[in-house]
């Protein structure tokens, strides 16, 4: 599987290495209650919401995230 900013964020959360990756650069999402309103949507999505950059979610750092589940799911 191919990770990219057009992925679902449930996508995402139902990989484990995945999610892993995502609980480094932003601890707790996958427990937050909010996330199920967001589980339907792209990471693409996810970033032009004004929330994203109160959880520290930038571009910058969804491509990083990116990178890194691409790496472990090789």
């Amino acid at each position: 599987m191919q990770v990219t900013l057009d992925t679902t964020l449930g996508t995402l959360l139902a990989e484990p290495q995945a999610k892993a990756v995502l609980e480094q650069y932003l601890p707790g999402i996958s427990t937050n209650p909010m996330v199920a309103l967001a589980k339907g949507m792209s990471v693409r999505t996810i970033l032009a919401m004004p929330q994203a950059a109160q959880f520290g979610l930038t571009k910058q750092v969804a491509e990083k995230i990116i990178a890194d589940i691409n790496k472990q799911l090789q």
